[in-house]
């Protein structure tokens, strides 16, 4: 069976180079919309591994292709053909719908109703069948896949994340994507270290996830951020706080504007105040004639001082990779 994947319309060539780079040069692939492709060979599972452990960097979602229409099938058809794929009748199934542009709530209310017809609920997120529906510029196509190997429980992996008052920046969006894609658990009353918080948005985050943050910066943080005891802005650099610091962290964590190999330098500077088994993320930002290479040369980096478990350009990432790492000595 064919497989979908999906990535960054800017960041398609890079996922058809990393499929071609892990499974094979003649890796049969085809683009069917600006940040849908289809894969003949691998499977799933397979390719859900690669992305899983950072081989594959660039795609963000996937699923099992089912069928391909010009329109949606009547109702009973529609739901026969999802419900035929599945080991054992469900209790329930999570629906994704999008579309290369805006839109795809009348697919996700069509297969709900279909579904609904057979006794099946349906809820966007939070089972362990995902359907999945994309409509293209020539066809709607329809995919089923195990939440385990899909890599996100968003439509094409684009999650969104609601904008409430308290944010303190856009930047909040890709740590929380992060701890919710990965399922990154922060030890309860942990210590955490920002690097580069101004003006604070992943340090509020830390602190929603239970950990006394030191914010290091020489940029002011947010006024809400101001009056809470558990963070200690240290208005100087990376390099000097490390200098003077003789507190062990739990957490470090690093949305530095610099290129991918110093930014993963920084983090073995980090290392050193990480205890063992500590928990760093970092995002690699892009950029160059060669955004793969340079991340894969700042993986490389971290390496040194780091057990790499996830590396991927997520939806809120725009050009950069997320990294997930923990300290292995």
């Amino acid at each position: 069976m064919s497989v979908l994947f999906s990535a960054a319309a800017d960041s398609y060539g890079l996922a058809v180079r990393e499929l071609r780079g892990e499974f094979g040069r003649d890796l049969k692939i085809e683009r069917v919309g600006a940040e849908l492709g289809r894969v003949d060979g691998p499977s799933v599972r397979e390719l859900a591994a690669a992305c899983d452990d950072g081989r594959i960097m660039f795609v963000r979602h996937l699923t099992v292709e089912i069928a391909s229409f010009e329109e949606l099938p009547p109702d009973y058809e529609l739901a026969e053909l999802v419900l035929a794929e599945l080991p054992e009748y469900p209790k329930a199934l999570a629906v994704q719908a999008w579309t290369d542009g805006p839109g795809g709530g009348s697919y996700y209310h069509r297969l709900e109703e279909a579904l609904a017809g057979r006794g099946v609920a349906v809820t966007r997120s939070g089972q362990e069948y995902v359907v999945s529906c994309f409509g293209g510029r020539k066809a709607i196509l329809l995919g089923v896949n195990r939440l385990a190997d899909s890599l996100s429980d968003w439509p094409g992996g684009r999650m969104r994340l609601a904008r409430g008052e308290g944010r303190v920046s856009r930047s909040e969006f890709k740590l929380e994507e992060a701890i919710a894609t990965f399922g990154l658990e922060l030890p309860r009353g942990g210590k955490a270290v920002d690097l580069g918080a101004s003006p604070g948005g992943w340090t509020r985050i830390l602190r929603q996830h239970g950990q006394e943050v030191w914010s290091v910066d020489p940029g002011s943080l947010d006024p809400r951020l101001r009056d809470d005891r558990r963070i200690h802005h240290e208005a100087t650099t990376a390099g000097r706080f490390f200098a003077a610091n003789r507190v062990r962290f739990d957490v470090v964590v690093n949305d530095m504007r610099m290129d991918q190999v110093t930014s993963a330098r920084m983090m073995l500077d980090a290392a050193a105040h990480l205890r063992r088994g500590g928990l760093a993320v970092v995002t690699l930002k892009g950029g160059g004639k060669n955004p793969l290479d340079g991340a894969r040369r700042g993986i490389d980096v971290l390496r040194e001082r780091y057990d790499v478990l996830h590396a991927r350009q997520l939806h809120h990432n725009r050009n950069e990779i997320t990294v997930v790492a923990r300290r292995h000595d």
